[in-house]
């Protein structure tokens, strides 16, 4: 028995032309394979409505939310009247889909009472959009004649009760996966489940945090023992760089774990690599591919792949919107613990730090923080450091105007010489200042600072090596 699932993004289902565009896809793979999951996300910036919504009602906003309500009402009901042909069946979506409105009304009303949201109201609320969208795919796969049920993760997914990033329990959820979906698979019906979202083992529902969707599809391809898993976006696979910026970036035909990871990490708008690593490791098949072009190959994501001289760089990507933070001073010398007080205080701002570089003599450190964090994070610097300042041990602690991280990355950095020339000789040919510098202990990438008025040039410069 071959198993294929298929996780459609937003974009993927972001207008009724899109889903009709799924149902062709879905219909076209059930042709070759014996079992079909198909997994969906919300529809394109519903989420962000529902989060929206949580906001206003916290903040008593009840006439906002009442708008909110309006408009996911007419999107999702307007979308049953186009998709689904059957007059019974579509008011029974239509009702469906009511109901889960009902929902959301009675949740945010419980929100504005309370002035506050609490990450499980949160998780409650912001599983809607799935909810509903997986109703109408499964309908519209019914009017084109494809026997399908909609089935929510909640039923399927037991997690813990780490609300809006709860973590999966892979033992506990077999059996309740195998009870769900092998009596679909025996009819020959394509279950449609809900992205995002799972469920404690008291039935309360969570979700699975950033890349959540495709976090279902990699625990549902491990569990179901998956031959392939296939993440349908709006896009030809992974790119070598952001189109927008390069318009002559391509398909990466295949890309290592490691690889795709570093994308991630550095502003790529990729597959996040906690959602894909189960996959990864049981060696299932993973590919993303375009739902606008599904004669596109795609990328293919493989464990590892081996190395040749004229793939060194893969891609090269760009994070904007970011200042650095500078603490410098000859008092620093030697003195323990500098690193370690400096970063908890930035941690008590929630604040993420995508890049760190120090000198070796010890007399200075830097690091990347998002620029509307930046005066946040240098007075909680300045307090946790008082004491040195006032002594000069710490002559400064400042930050830059506008900058970016660029990131270079390609496994085969790690074994070829040469590469960091090549990559800083081309910054220099375009006249690109490099403001700090870090590579990983992994050697996947070179990461570094320019500003922010050279972010486009210098990446535009160094895809020019991207053979």
């Amino acid at each position: 028995m071959s198993t294929l699932i298929m996780k459609f993004g937003g974009t993927s289902v972001g207008s009724t032309g899109a889903i009709k565009q799924c149902v062709k896809i879905i219909a076209d793979a059930r042709k070759n394979w014996s079992r079909t999951v198909v997994i969906s996300s919300a529809f394109s910036g519903v989420t962000d409505l529902l989060l929206d919504a949580v906001a206003k009602a916290a903040a008593g906003d009840i006439e906002g939310v009442k708008v909110i309500t309006s408009q996911l009402h007419d999107r999702h009901l307007s979308g049953i009247d186009d998709l689904v042909t059957d007059p019974s069946d579509r008011l029974i979506v239509a009702s469906e889909v009511g109901n889960l409105l009902d929902q959301f009304s009675s949740l945010c009303q419980a929100v504005v009472v309370l002035g506050e949201a609490s990450p499980r109201a949160h998780d409650a609320i912001a599983s809607l959009g799935e909810r509903m969208a997986v109703r109408i795919l499964s309908a519209a796969l019914r009017s084109s004649g494809i026997s399908s049920e909609p089935i929510d993760a909640t039923r399927l997914i037991i997690t813990d009760d780490q609300y809006q990033s709860a973590n999966p329990d892979f033992k506990a959820s077999l059996s309740s996966m195998s009870e769900t979906l092998e009596p679909l698979f025996t009819k020959e019906i394509t279950p449609v489940v809900t992205g995002f979202i799972g469920a404690t083992k008291a039935g309360v529902t969570t979700t699975l945090g950033r890349g959540g969707s495709d976090f279902t599809a990699a625990i549902l391809g491990v569990l179901l023992k998956a031959d392939e898993v296939w993440i349908w976006t709006d896009v030809d696979g992974v790119m070598t760089s952001d189109p927008r910026i390069v318009p002559g970036a391509q398909t990466i035909e295949r890309i290592s774990f490691r690889e795709i990871s570093e994308l991630a990490y550095f502003g790529a708008k990729v597959l996040h690599p906690k959602t894909i690593r189960p996959i990864i490791e049981t060696g299932i098949t993973l590919k993303v591919l375009n739902t606008f072009n599904p004669d596109h190959p795609g990328t293919l994501i493989v464990p590892d792949m081996a190395i040749h001289e004229e793939q060194i760089i893969k891609a090269v990507t760009i994070i904007k919107d970011l200042r650095l933070i500078t603490i410098e001073g000859r008092g620093m010398l030697g003195v323990p613990g500098v690193a370690a007080r400096t970063f908890g205080a930035i941690a008590a701002t929630g604040t993420s730090v995508p890049l760190i570089s120090q000198a070796s003599s010890e007399q200075s450190i830097c690091f990347a923080v998002p620029a509307n964090s930046a005066g946040l994070v240098v007075k909680k610097i300045e307090e946790e450091f008082e004491h040195e300042i006032a002594r000069r041990d710490i002559d400064s602690v400042w930050a830059s105007d506008n900058v970016v991280i660029i990131s270079v990355v390609g496994a085969g950095m790690r074994n070829i010489p040469g590469v960091a020339g090549k990559v800083f000789g081309k910054l220099g040919e375009n006249r690109v200042n490099v403001i700090a510098i870090a590579q990983g202990s992994s050697e996947v990438s070179i990461s570094f600072i320019v500003s922010a008025q050279d972010g486009t040039r210098a990446v535009q410069s160094l895809h020019s090596l991207i053979l």
